[in-house]
This record gives structure tokens, C-alpha cells and sequence, in this order.
């Protein structure tokens, strides 16, 4: 294929609902660059873009997807990607790898749930944005509606590029606002025969061709000026405006398709290719050194890997964006993020499962490497002397969890491959191989996503698994101080075993101090502190271990087996079996043997006194306790908070954004189990939510108590 320039090339996601329409889009906008000759269709399981078993069983779109279209001597490289928010790992990715959004509206319905995440996705990282209403061609195509609540629920700077002149069964024709011309189409859509506007429609194109000039004039000073010196501009000052409008995102301009008959598809690829921003136009990328990277055709060779995906019969495949210089085969580079040098062997450009091979590729222009050593999502490869990376995705916080098993212990090994290359694919997929719960957990966006996964483990992977519920990972501590002492004395004939250790422990609060007197067994003795250790645990928390022996009760070559033996009982607490924190311990006593003891006689000592000492000192479980922010329409907001008390949530405060109420919370993990599925019921799919670790907390005692109970009964199972 032919090589393009910088200035040749445009870059588009197409986000929306799912149903809305973006892959039917995709499909006609590759038939009218010539990259297909027949357009599939999603009930026919034949389009381009969702070419994976999955996609076809399901009906909709899993995962993003890399497309391009030749058109008047231009490239336009399109990222079509899923509609549901359990996949946005791979609308947030694709973001990061194109400068302008194509946002399909389903006309039936107007603005949905998925249409205002989206939006909200694209705002977040400040990409320009085109509407496009699809599906006017329905017996139930309601345009207007549509407009409205566009303007109610998205933006005030909504502007018509396009209105239907016959919405509806037979939907033909367009009133095009910019050229003030009306676009006809035949039975097969493509390329519009260009007429005069009918006079009944004059009066309401006059008024939108207005309304755009003024949109267009407020987006440059010097337009300004000139709509006001001529009170009105020409159509190349208007498009001008326009420019710089997308650009701000001062204007969403709207087009009017039927992307099933590939009527209107034309022309709004003409105008992504004339109007929509390029890379040079976009803020340059600012590289980990703080400095600019600009799109320098000329400059070093920089590129940025966007997404990851492994391909049957090839391997691992990974899709790049060049952000600086030129791109040819053959050309050595280093990974900024690991230091590992690769070979560029092959190039390739993508329309779904099919790859072309290409010599080069320039700034702005999107590809495909394959058989690289040790590059995936998030890398940045440059040429060697430039050892800076990209900030690269910020990927959304898991809202779901879950454990999984295999169903035969055999598959274990395999098990963990395959989650590993998931998480490759996707990386809001995150596993956990948890030693303290004893189980695999997986993390991703909601119930349906880690199902889809589960597909692809029993069907693609051939291991057949089990969800089971994940335990909460709690935390074990004291509320007060206690004593105990314990010997530990062995004789087996030979070199026996003794050690003797006397401690206290106490709670432990950041920023405290040792206590000199302290009570015990009644009394007021006094504790010196000769040496002291502060441990950060590593699931959180501290452990200070302080040495308070005189006299050489216990020899200092002791104390760090005493150590290791409390350590062995922070790890395995007594009420769960559950990691303990925030505890200091006094090893003040003591006795040895000149003979028997030894560092496996201390450690016992200390382990044993440990535990007593634990359990007597008013031992608390803790939960973790996660900060959540939901966001949900007004008229279901008591709805919400009543489900969040129900969940032993804390409401924190409450905030309106664009029609939404915000409620932020604070709710224990153990309560959270399923709340997406929760919230989706609750709200008709309307709201949606994050959440994030927060803190850990003590658990009321009716719930410590069944919390203690179910874990007495699992030991007793097992």
C-alpha cells in the first residue's frame, strides 16, 4: 500500500453505546476506502472489526479494534471499540492513540448510559469530539429527540453540520448546512448527489447556517471580526472556524448516517479528513523528563504501544502510534520501560484480523509489530539515546471481584499462563495470587467482563474453571496491652532445647512513643528501651519490636529469632488466620541455658508468648474499607443511598454534575460483592461508580462475631 505523510494521515476512535451503530460505521467506512469490497454485517458474524469468536457469539464488540481506511489520497486510521463500560480498558487505550472522537448516537434512542460515559471518557483526557446520528433509516428514528437530549446530557455546544430531510423508512437525504446544500443518496448509499435545497426546508437551513457561523466566528478573533465587519463568512472561513472549534472543544459538530446503507458515510469521512485535528494540531506528548515531544517527522524515532493482543497462528501482536520521526523495518530501538533492545523485523498496518506489510510508517501514522522480545501495552520504544518513556493509559480502578479455580489441581500451571496472557490483552483485568487468602483472585470492571474472561479460559484455553466467592483479606490487631511469658524446653537425650522470653505488647498508632512504666502482672515495673526496630509490614501496618533485656537475661544473638517466631504469628493471626498489625512488642525477660538454648529454642519461645499475650489483648478485627464515588440521575439518588446503608456504607457528602448527583462513600469490601450488578438493577443501568482502597477500619462486633464463626467452621471443613 502507499506509504503516507504526516499531513495524509487522521486518527479516530468511534465511541458509543453499544447498539449504536460504531461497527456497522467502521464496516462502511473500510467499503468506501476501497480496504473491503463487500460490507459483512453483525447479524451475518462477518464485519471486520469483530472478527473473534466471542464478538460473534455475543453480537457486540469485546475488545478494540485497529482499522484503516484510503481515502482521496488520505489515511484514515480507526480504532472502532466496545460499547458496554465492563470493556472501557479498551476505549480509555484507544483514546490515548487517536486525536479525534466519533460519537455514533443510536436515533431510536438518543443519549444513552454507554453514550454519556463515553463522553465523559473522551472529556477526561480533553480529545476533540463529531456526533454522528445513526440509524435514520428506522421506523422508530426520532431526530429530534435525539438533538435535545444531545444538548441536555452532552454539551450546550452541540451544532448541526446535518439535519434528515426523511428520518425514517426511506431516509435518503440530508440538509448539509455547511455547503447549504441537500445531500441525496441512492439505494446503496456512497457517494451524494449534491442538490439545491428544497424552499420548504430554506427558512430552517438559513437559521442553522447561521447559527454555525456564529459558532464558527467565536472560535478565532479574527473570524470574529470579520462576521462582524460582513455579518456573515464564506464557507472556507466557516470551516476554518470549525477547525479550531473541534479542536477546543468549543463545537460538536452532528452528522446525520445510516451506517446499515452506508448513506451519509461519504461525507462525513470528507470531512474528518479536511476538518478533524491531526497529531501536530493536538498538545504535544510530554515525555517522563518533562519535556515536549513534537511530532516531528524529521526527529528521532519515538513510538508508544497502545495495545497488546496474542492472535492465533501468531502470537503476540502489539500496536503502536509514532509519535516522532519515521518507523522502518529492520530499525533497532530500546524499550524505554525495561532497557531491552529489539529489532523492528516487520511492519504492518491493520484492518482487524488482516495485516498488510508495510517498509515504513511516519509520525502520526498507526501500526502493528510482531515477534517482539519484551514490549507490550504502555511501552515506549525509542532510538537508542533517548532513554525517556510516555506517562502512557490510566487504566480505571477494578469494580469487581472474584476468585477462581481451576477444576483439576493438573491445571493449575496452565491456569496461571493464561490469566497472565489476559491480563496482557486486557490489562483491567488484574490477578492476584494471594498467600494470604490462599486463593487466585481476579479483578476487572463488572460481572460481564469477568465472564467474558471465563469464556476464553473454558473455550479458547481448554480449562475448565470455577468462580467461588473471594474472602475478604482482613486484618488482625489488639486494643490493649497484655503480658504473657512462655518456656520452651525440650530434652531428647544429647544437646536439648530452652528458651524463656517474658514480653508485652501494646497497640502501636503512628507517631507514638514507648511507654517507661508499665503494669504488669499487677505491678508498675519500669522498662528501659536499649534498642528498638520499626518494621513496615508489607500488607500494611507496623510491627516495632523493642529490645528492653538488662542484665543479659537473653543474649543479643537471640533477639532476632525471638523476632522471626512473632513474625510467624503476625502472618497466621488467631481470630481469622488473617495478617495482624500495628503492634509493638516489649521483649523485656527472660532465661537461658548455658547449653540447650539455641535460635530454634527462642524462636518457639517467642512465637508461643506472642500468641498468648495476642489473644488476651483485646484482639479487633479490621476491614478494609474502600472509598466509592457513584454517580446516578437525581430521581434515583435515594434509591442508591438507601442501598448503601444497607451495605454498612458511610454517605460523606453528595455533589450535582451535568444532571448526575456524585455520592461519595466509604463501604467495606464485604459488602461490595456484586454492587455493580446491584446499581445496575437499582438505577436501570444509569449510574455507575468507582471505587478505591481507602483504609482499614474495625468491624462492628456482630459482624466480628460471624466474620470468627464462618472461619471456625471453614477450619473445622478443612
Amino acid at each position: 500500500m502507499k506509504t503516507y505523510q504526516s499531513d495524509q494521515i487522521k486518527n479516530i476512535a468511534i465511541l458509543g453505546n453499544s447498539g449504536s451503530g460504531k461497527t456497522t460505521l467502521a464496516e462502511a467506512m473500510l467499503f468506501n476506502g476501497g480496504v473491503i469490497e463487500r460490507r459483512g454485517t453483525i447479524e451475518g458474524s462477518n464485519t471486520v472489526s469483530d472478527y473473534r469468536p466471542i464478538e460473534h457469539e455475543n453480537g457486540n464488540s469485546i475488545f478494540s479494534t485497529v482499522l484503516y481506511a484510503e481515502f482521496k489520497n488520505k489515511k484514515i486510521n480507526i480504532l472502532d471499540t466496545p460499547g458496554l463500560d465492563d470493556f472501557s480498558g479498551g476505549v480509555i487505550s484507544s483514546l490515548y492513540a487517536v486525536d479525534t472522537v466519533v460519537m455514533t448516537i443510536n436515533v431510536q434512542n438518543g443519549v444513552e448510559v454507554g453514550t454519556e460515559i463515553h463522553f465523559r471518557h473522551a472529556e477526561k483526557v480533553n480529545k476533540p469530539l463529531i456526533l454522528v446520528v445513526n440509524g435514520l433509516d428506522h421506523e422508530k428514528a426520532n431526530f429530534e429527540k435525539s438533538l435535545e437530549m444531545m444538548k441536555e446530557r452532552l454539551s450546550n455546544n452541540i451544532i448541526l453540520i446535518q439535519y434528515p430531510v426523511n428520518e425514517g423508512v426511506g431516509f435518503n437525504a440530508v440538509i448539509d448546512v455547511l455547503k447549504m446544500k441537500m445531500l441525496r443518496y441512492g439505494k446503496d448509499g456512497g457517494a451524494a448527489e449534491i442538490v439545491d435545497i428544497p424552499s420548504e426546508h430554506a427558512d430552517r437551513a438559513a437559521e442553522l447556517h447561521a447559527s454555525l457561523v456564529e459558532k464558527a466566528a467565536e472560535s478565532d478573533e479574527s473570524l470574529m471580526e470579520l462576521f462582524f465587519s460582513n455579518d456573515t463568512l464564506s464557507e472556507e472561513e466557516i470551516r476554518k472556524g470549525i477547525v479550531k472549534g473541534i479542536l477546543t472543544r468549543g463545537m460538536f459538530p452532528v452528522f446525520c448516517i445510516s451506517a446499515k446503507n452506508n448513506i451519509g458515510v461519504d461525507d462525513l469521512m470528507e470531512f474528518i479528513i479536511n476538518e478533524a485535528p491531526s497529531l501536530s494540531d493536538m498538545p504535544a506528548q510530554v515525555n517522563s523528563k518533562g519535556n515536549e515531544v513534537k511530532p516531528n517527522p524529521a526527529g528521532p524515532a519515538s513510538v508508544y504501544v497502545f495495545k497488546s493482543s496474542i492472535e492465533e497462528h501468531i502470537g503476540e501482536i502489539n500496536y503502536f502510534r509514532v509519535y516522532s520521526g519515521k518507523i522502518t523495518e529492520n530499525l533497532d530501538v530500546v524499550n524505554s520501560n525495561n532497557g531491552t533492545k529489539e529489532r523492528l523485523s516487520q511492519l504492518y498496518v491493520c484492518a482487524g484480523k488482516n495485516r498488510t506489510r508495510v517498509p515504513e510508517l511516519h509520525t502520526g501514522d498507526i501500526g502493528a509489530f510482531v515477534k517482539l522480545k519484551n514490549t507490550k501495552t504502555n511501552h515506549t520504544l525509542n532510538v537508542p539515546g533517548n532513554d525517556w518513556k510516555y506517562e502512557g493509559v490510566k487504566f480505571p480502578e477494578p469494580k469487581y471481584r472474584t476468585a477462581i479455580k481451576a477444576q483439576s489441581e493438573s491445571d493449575d500451571e496452565k491456569l496461571g499462563e493464561a490469566l497472565n496472557k489476559l491480563h496482557l490483552e486486557d490489562p483491567t483485568i488484574i490477578i492476584e495470587y494471594s498467600k494470604e487468602l490462599k486463593q487466585i483472585i481476579v479483578h476487572g470492571q463488572g460481572e460481564y467482563h469477568l465472564n467474558i474472561m471465563k469464556w476464553h479460559l473454558d473455550n479458547i484455553y481448554k480449562i475448565p474453571t470455577n468462580f467461588n466467592l473471594p474472602k475478604i483479606p482482613y486484618r488482625e490487631t489488639i486494643t490493649k496491652s497484655a503480658q504473657a511469658d512462655y518456656r520452651h524446653r525440650k530434652q531428647s537425650g544429647g544437646a536439648g532445647q530452652f528458651g524463656e522470653v517474658h514480653m508485652l505488647i501494646e497497640p502501636y498508632e503512628e507517631g507514638s512513643t514507648e511507654v517507661n512504666i508499665q503494669k504488669i502482672n499487677g505491678k508498675d515495673v519500669k522498662i528501659s528501651v536499649r534498642d528498638k526496630e520499626e518494621i513496615d509490614l508489607p500488607w500494611g501496618g507496623k510491627l516495632v519490636y523493642v529490645n528492653s533485656i538488662v542484665g543479659g537475661a537473653i543474649d543479643a544473638r537471640f533477639l532476632p529469632a525471638i523476632l522471626k517466631g512473632i513474625m510467624e504469628k503476625m502472618e497466621t493471626g488467631p481470630l481469622t488466620g488473617s495478617y495482624a498489625r500495628d503492634i509493638r512488642v516489649y521483649v523485656y525477660d527472660g532465661k537461658m541455658h548455658p547449653v540447650d538454648s539455641n535460635e530454634i529454642s527462642f524462636r518457639l519461645a517467642g512465637r508461643n508468648a506472642f500468641s498468648q499475650a495476642f489473644k488476651i489483648a483485646g484482639p479487633k478485627i479490621l476491614e478494609p474499607i474502600y472509598d466509592v464515588e457513584i454517580m446516578v440521575p437525581s430521581e434515583r439518588m435515594g434509591d442508591v443511598i438507601s442501598d448503601l446503608q444497607g451495605r454498612r456504607g458511610m454517605v460523606l457528602g453528595m455533589a450535582s454534575e451535568k444532571r448526575f448527583e456524585v455520592i461519595k462513600a466509604k463501604v467495606p469490601l464485604a459488602e461490595m460483592n456484586k454492587y455493580s450488578t446491584a446499581l445496575s438493577s437499582v438505577t436501570g443501568g444509569r449510574a455507575f461508580y468507582t471505587m478505591k482502597f481507602a483504609e482499614y477500619a474495625q468491624v462492628p462486633g456482630d459482624v466480628q462475631d460471624a466474620v470468627i464463626k464462618a472461619y471456625a467452621e471453614e477450619e473445622e471443613d478443612e
